[in-house]
């Protein structure tokens, strides 16, 4: 087997230490190993950074362990080629298990290349994902108190959602401000009611007539209300931090494509917003050199079918499990283009969903939104509809009409076709 990287390192990394091996050209034609252990401390890794540079190291693979490979990577990423790989991909053999078989092991696979490195976008991409995932994340967190709210109104008797369509809105809040301040008054708390929500005052006052609100329900309530307005806030100070982030990559002139750009790009396609392209950008960046074609894109964020064949049979073609963060992002953008009237991608889920269902019907959605932002981005250019296609359409219409006619004599039908008259 032929030998592809001459001066490899291998790190097996966990949270207080890093096992480390490097194999280099020893005497007479041979190879010299070498293992050190190194502390996860700033000091512990600067130290392998120095050891891993006095053997000449030019690439070092490390497994994803949680994230504690992370700040390795931070140290050494600016002056080694890092490769990080799927523990999955790199099992030792069976009853070999240390941290130091486990390096040994990792050095020899990456010396003879058959390592496959994950994708680990760049600097400011990565910085970009941190913020969106957290803003992400926040935003689940306070819808999570706003139904806890909806949880608590409904055990005290108070029926306000069924009257306004969003009770921490501005007539909501100040009613519920009221009742924690002690009001209990429903003609006075339906007077608090603003703008539209002042013509459904006789339904205000009899959603809050007989209710048994108790100091433990404005304790709750006040909790949950406090909550929601801290996470509100921490909302908008880290949408204001990824503006400044765009701001800064729009300044950096070694940037390949703008993340703002990129999210114009991306916001051109049906049911795609701002928060979701940025959520998306921040997922897989900018550069589609990185991947091939749109199958192995399509591939990387597992959103095709899989592919298991043996001895002459084709099993379970299951779409695998892929980055969670980055299909999230994925499914509410295809929630939002499926509610395009007359869109492409309605079009196409209402024709998938037809035969298959919904849950496949939204991952040829995601699928096809997927391939799209690929060539887009690779391209810099919006979206446009496809070009019709007769023949294409002419066959669609051809299966539909067969699909249709088997159905009807499964039925005990018989049909005889008659085209229809034209205009």
């Amino acid at each position: 087997m032929d030998r592809v990287v001459e001066r490899a390192g291998a790190l097996d990394v966990h949270k207080e230490q890093v096992t480390a091996t490097v194999r280099t050209p020893g005497e007479r034609g041979g190879r010299r190993e070498q293992t050190r252990e190194f502390k996860t401390t700033v000091r512990g890794l600067l130290g392998l950074h120095d050891w891993l540079t006095g053997h000449g190291v030019t690439v070092v693979a490390m497994e994803a362990t949680g994230v504690y490979w992370r700040p390795v990577w931070h140290v050494l990423e600016a002056d080694f080629e890092l490769m990080l790989c799927n523990a999955a991909h790199v099992k030792n053999v069976p009853g070999r298990k240390t941290d130091v078989a486990d390096s040994q092991w990792l050095c020899r696979l990456l010396e003879f290349g058959l390592l496959r490195a994950s994708f680990v976008p760049p600097k400011a991409v990565r910085e970009l994902r941190e913020l969106t995932r957290r803003r992400k994340t926040l935003v689940r967190d306070r819808a999570r108190e706003a139904n806890r709210l909806h949880k608590t109104l409904e055990d005290t008797g108070i029926k306000l959602d069924r009257v306004a369509s969003d009770i921490l809105g501005v007539s909501g809040r100040l009613m519920l401000d009221a009742l924690l301040a002690g009001q209990r008054d429903p003609d006075a708390l339906a007077q608090l009611a603003k703008a539209s929500l002042r013509t459904k005052i006789p339904a205000l006052v009899e959603a809050f007539e007989g209710t048994r609100f108790s100091a433990q329900h404005a304790l709750l309530i006040g909790g949950i209300l406090r909550h929601i307005d801290f996470l509100a806030t921490e909302i908008t100070a880290l949408g204001d931090a990824i503006e400044a982030h765009f701001a800064a990559d729009r300044a950096c002139e070694d940037s390949e494509r703008p993340f703002e750009l990129a999210v114009q790009i991306a916001c051109s396609l049906d049911g795609i917003q701002q928060r979701t392209a940025q959520m998306l950008i921040g997922e897989f960046g900018t550069d589609m050199t990185r991947f091939p074609t749109d199958k192995h894109f399509a591939s990387w964020a597992a959103q095709c079918p899989g592919n298991h064949q043996s001895a002459g049979k084709r099993r379970s073609g299951k779409t695998r499990k892929g980055p969670k963060w980055l299909d999230g992002a994925l499914h509410d953008a295809a929630m939002g283009a499926i509610r395009v009237k007359d869109g492409h991608f309605a079009r196409k889920y209402r024709r998938i969903r037809a035969r298959s269902g919904h849950k496949v019907a939204i991952g040829a959605v995601k699928h096809a939104i997927l391939i799209a932002l690929y060539h887009m981005l690779k391209n810099g250019e919006m979206y446009r509809l496809p070009t019709p296609n007769p023949a294409a359409e002419l066959k669609r219409r051809e299966r539909t009409t067969k699909r249709l006619l088997a159905q009807l004599e499964r039925l005990g039908h018989t049909v005889t076709l008659q085209g229809a008259a034209a205009a």
